[in-house]
């Protein structure tokens, strides 16, 4: 699997309409085809640059398998699409919360994994509960970089 955002490249900026410094809206999503067992998908987004721990700003489980992207602003409600849910961030919200580093350009893991199941957890679990919970049923996953400096 391959994922893509249509607004940044991996490894380059996301612009900032997509961060604490503009609308704070989730970013528009694309992938490819994932294997054929896959059951639904499990998105994650975090810092690991972060002072004192890797900062969760995103987590979406139980996405239908028959989609292949989320659209632009897809996190403002607790259910993204039919049947997802949406963890716990670290700023302690069920929805998306963006790039906002305290100095320097920090680095952000949008994770995809294509599960071979639903995960049977309720809305706002954490991103170790998700993982605790996908971890024996991961059939493929696809990760893309972005990058954010705050402005001056």
């Amino acid at each position: 699997m391959q994922l893509t955002s249509s607004v940044f490249d991996p490894d380059q900026l996301i612009p900032s309409k997509y961060t604490c410094d503009g609308e704070n809206i989730s970013p528009p999503l694309n992938w490819d085809e994932p294997p054929k067992a896959t059951r639904s998908f499990t998105l994650i987004c975090d810092d690991p640059d972060a002072p004192g721990k890797t900062w969760v700003h995103w987590i979406v489980y139980n996405l239908p398998s028959s989609i292949r992207s989320l659209p632009e602003n897809a996190a403002s409600t607790a259910t993204p699409l039919s049947d997802s849910l949406q963890g716990r961030n670290d700023f302690k919200q069920m929805k998306y919360g963006g790039p906002c580093p305290p100095s320097g350009t920090h680095r952000y893991f949008f994770k995809l994994y294509a599960l071979d199941t639903n995960l049977k957890l309720e809305s706002g679990a954490t991103k170790a509960q998700v993982e605790a919970t996908m971890s024996e049923h991961i059939l493929a996953q696809a990760q893309l970089i972005g990058l954010y400096k705050r402005r001056n």
